[in-house]
């Protein structure tokens, strides 16, 4: 089951979302407050969720059960949306975008008022969760994340041992020379790009911030004229991915890599590493199980650099869980959102950073803890800035063409070198940035 990460550049709306589901009328502002009694909220309300799994093997009907014996006046009933970007942007061009949902990643965050309730002020909610100023207009907060997301390379420790790597590479020349060790002295793919998938590859965007430790980096690409210059914290991510495949270290032919199998192909040591976003590791050790593998065996590393002697990982924001405006249910759908961050325990149970302030790390990430990880919160200052250059640009940093392309010309599939790449996307960024300026 695939996460989105909702951080990076997304895709803006190219159709409706202007006068039924995002109009002014048949909503509410007015900030949604949950009754301190229980038996004061009632209603019936309908959950959207991209996690189908949840839906299919009986979770979140078991959810629903324990919120039930807190809330015993609301019925909740889940939809399981496996296209659920498409499916849910086109129907919030109506009224009927259910009650509760994880807001898609192309809803620009200027536009959280027309569709969604506000959950609070920006100065209440920040001192009981983290993560909420990506959910935040004019100072109010419309969307809470259950989880926020590290960022690594999911990989197999026996794998690695076995072509004789124990520590975690320090620079992108340790990391290949790791992947080279790897292709050498075992039988596994040393790296695996999902390329056929697609959606994995712009995971790769989630690694800025992390060369450079900076929390504003995503910002800064609002000011930056040349975000693949030399040196950039895109150039460093781009080249590193450009170069394992370009010097023969990842799958013989992209076209047939499969998500669902890569699973099982890392759990039994058929691969060596994949970048990933940290709410994958979970999925990886279940795979190992299955397999009859030991789900020790997988483990997490940070991008291949330091700052200061460290290593630093950008955390992101998973989906951000909204209300809609027009919701007839708003505080049963308040209640829900806040049982299901604060007591469901579904942060715990995905091994992921829960956004409730003062939470321990989950086990999966106590190695980062361990080694001294910086974990960066990136900031959100720029987000809409950033967001309308990319658009403009038709570059597409949350998707997934140009590093297919980059692939591509790095195996000799197309014609081109990096340098050409990168000044071509240069010149896009740079000329959009004029327009937008």
């Amino acid at each position: 089951m695939r996460r989105i990460r909702v951080t990076a550049v997304a895709t803006v709306l190219t159709v409706g979302l202007t006068a039924c589901g995002g109009g002014t009328d048949g909503g509410s502002n007015e900030i949604v407050r949950v009754p301190t009694d229980p038996s004061k909220v009632s209603g019936s309300i309908t959950v959207l969720t991209n996690r189908t799994d949840q839906v299919q093997d009986g979770t979140t009907e078991k959810y629903a059960a324990e919120f039930k014996k807190i809330y015993p006046n609301v019925e909740v009933e889940f939809q399981g949306i496996t296209d659920y970007e498409g499916n849910v942007k086109i129907r919030m061009n109506s009224e009927d975008y259910g009650d509760v949902l994880a807001i898609p990643v192309s809803v620009p965050a200027s536009r959280y008022p027309n569709f969604f309730a506000p959950l609070g002020t920006a100065e209440e909610l920040s001192k009981k969760y983290e993560f909420t100023q990506s959910g935040t207009v004019d100072g109010k907060v419309y969307g809470i994340p259950n989880i926020g997301v590290a960022n690594g390379f999911v990989y197999n420790k026996k794998v690695w041992e076995q072509a004789g790597v124990t520590e975690w590479p320090k620079t992108p020349a340790e990391f290949l020379a790791a992947l080279k060790a790897i292709k050498s002295k075992t039988d596994a793919t040393p790296y695996y790009t999902n390329y056929k998938d697609a959606w994995p590859l712009t995971n790769w965007s989630n690694a800025i911030g992390s060369p450079s430790c900076d929390a504003k980096a995503f910002d800064e690409l609002a000011g930056t004229k040349e975000p693949w210059a030399s040196g950039t914290g895109l150039h460093v991510v781009d080249k590193l991915l450009y170069d394992v495949v370009d010097q023969g270290l990842s799958e013989k032919d992209p076209n047939t890599t499969n998500w669902e199998n890569s699973k099982n192909l890392i759990a039994t040591g058929q691969i060596g590493a994949m970048w990933l976003g940290s709410w994958a590791i979970v999925q990886m050790k279940e795979a190992a199980k299955k397999a009859g593998e030991n789900p020790d065996d997988i483990g997490f590393m940070p991008f291949p650099t330091q700052v200061g002697g460290k290593f630093c990982t950008a955390v992101r924001p998973d989906y951000l869980f909204g209300i809609n405006r027009h919701s007839d249910s708003k505080p049963a759908a308040r209640a829900w959102i806040e049982w299901f961050i604060t007591k469901s325990g579904d942060a715990e149970k995905s091994l992921s950073i829960s956004s409730v302030r003062g939470t321990p790390l989950p086990s999966s990430l106590k190695p980062y803890e361990e080694a001294g990880v910086k974990f960066v919160e990136m900031s959100y200052a720029k987000y809409a800035t950033v967001l309308d250059i990319d658009k403009a640009s038709e570059v597409g940093l949350q998707a997934p063409d140009y590093r297919q392309h980059l692939v591509d010309v790095a195996r000799g599939a197309a014609d081109g070198d990096l340098p050409g790449i990168f000044g071509d996307l240069n010149g896009k960024w740079s000329q959009a940035q004029s327009t937008i300026g």
